[in-house]
């Protein structure tokens, strides 16, 4: 069973040969090689590229390490990194005359490399490539460089980067099928890494997930920032998730820390290890805006995991609040459309008693931003309940302005337009419409 990726496909094909390195990168697990060295592969062979002019190599495979060992005999292939006992990088010199030895100018060759953070000096390595116009580099990794955000600067701006998530409903119900309801169970639940989708019943899949963040997110995030009180950030790993969708910030994490653990805990800490899991593309931070005031508002924030099936490991799949996974889950589809997203919030001077006014702020979910385009974005669980509709249609009438206004109920629901010219729409059906937005 293979998942098509044709998004990320048409966005690798649209970069071709222009003159960057092009890095994938994201959330471990998620497909990155897969959609390198399968997805994308296939769709050069399948256009004509011959096989010999398609150079694939991976860092991390005995094999592949192996052809680099006749070339500079004298020297090791594996250069060990000081200051580690078992770390290792491959020898630049003998991989750059290794590809070397494979093309040469009379045609276009298309370099796949894989977990290329292993290549010593990769970003200068890789830069010098791109001095052959007949050589075009697509790369991913997995080191914490590579899963950053800033990544890019590690080029130079000669990397152009295509940022993978997991699966979304929608690659997922377009191969799996069945009853879309279930499947959006299961989707809140589980998450899109894709083997744990592939994986057969609840234990497998939840097995799946535990093990993949105990053994592969936490260890490496540990390992690299040499945390030395790993109680400490698993709590605090476990305090993020259990707040999905609210509003917080370290301070208020803190205090959670006093209350909940009676220890104290800074605040600069709390920041760092935020960051760290930001990094690791675990969670995301999503800035709260202004609308009417047009500007940004430094704390607090809201943080959404990048996989719906990690944040439920974290926690043991202890807390399954439709709600606030709905709201993470739509988040995440934003994101995946290409929206930059923030959490909105409208301030209103509003009458008390006294007969004086006071100012109330009404939160609009999401913020989203295209070019030119702009919606606002309301997850509604529900508003069969009229105090409920009230509720998520006040924040979008208090906005003010003639950009799109979106309220997506769970479950499935056929689009319309209500008096107030919002758009309703059930949550299955803004999933798998691409084009749900532009009713």
């Amino acid at each position: 069973m293979e998942f098509s990726r044709s998004k990320k496909l048409e966005e690798l094909i649209s970069k071709e040969n222009n003159h960057l390195i092009k890095i994938i990168t994201g959330l471990r697990r998620c497909g990155k090689s897969y959609l390198l060295d399968h997805i994308f592969k296939g769709y050069l062979l399948e256009k004509g590229v011959q096989k010999d002019r398609i150079i694939e190599f991976a860092f991390d495979f005995g094999d592949d390490i192996d052809k680099l060992d006749p070339f500079y005999p004298e020297e090791e292939t594996r250069v060990h990194v000081k200051g580690t006992k078992t770390d290792y990088v491959i020898n630049a010199k003998k991989f750059r005359a290794f590809i070397k030895s494979k093309t040469s100018e009379d045609g276009q060759y298309y370099l796949l490399l894989d977990e290329v953070q292993k290549l010593e000096n990769f970003a200068e390595t890789l830069n010098g490539f791109l001095r052959y116009d007949h050589l075009d580099v697509y790369v991913t990794g997995s080191n914490s460089k590579f899963l950053s955000s800033d990544i890019a600067t590690e080029f130079r701006g000669r990397g152009d980067v295509i940022s993978l998530q997991p699966l979304s409903f929608k690659e997922i119900y377009e191969t799996v099928g069945g009853d879309k309801r279930d499947l959006l169970e299961d989707y809140l639940r589980y998450g899109g890494l894709p083997l744990c989708v592939l994986a057969d019943g609840i234990q497998n899949k939840e097995s799946y997930l535990s093990q993949a963040y105990e053994t592969i997110y936490e260890k490496d995030i540990l390992d690299r920032t040499k945390i030395k009180n790993t109680a400490e950030f698993r709590e605090l790993a476990e305090i993020v998730s259990s707040s999905v969708g609210a509003l917080t910030n370290p301070k208020k994490i803190a205090d959670t820390f006093l209350s909940k653990e009676s220890s104290a805990i800074r605040v600069t800490t709390i920041q760092r290890y935020l960051r760290f899991l930001e990094d690791a593309f675990i969670i995301k931070s999503a800035k709260r805006y202004n609308v009417k005031g047009r500007k940004y508002i430094g704390s607090p924030c809201k943080y959404y995991f990048g996989d719906l099936g990690v944040r439920n490991a974290v926690i043991g799949f202890r807390q399954f609040e439709k709600t606030h996974l709905m709201e993470n889950l739509l988040y995440n589809e934003l994101l995946n459309r290409g929206y930059n997203v923030d959490v909105g919030m409208v301030e209103k001077n509003v009458p008390n008693q006294t007969g004086s006014y006071s100012k109330k702020n009404f939160e609009v979910d999401f913020v989203a931003n295209k070019g030119s385009e702009r919606v606002y974005i309301q997850s509604a669980y529900s508003i069969e309940d009229d105090a409920k509709k009230f509720q998520e249609e006040r924040s979008l009438k208090e906005i003010g302005d003639s950009f799109k206004k979106i309220i997506v109920v769970y479950g499935s629901m056929k689009p319309y337009y209500d008096t107030n010219g919002f758009l309703i729409i059930g949550l299955i059906d803004f999933l798998l419409d691409e084009n749900s937005m532009k009713y």
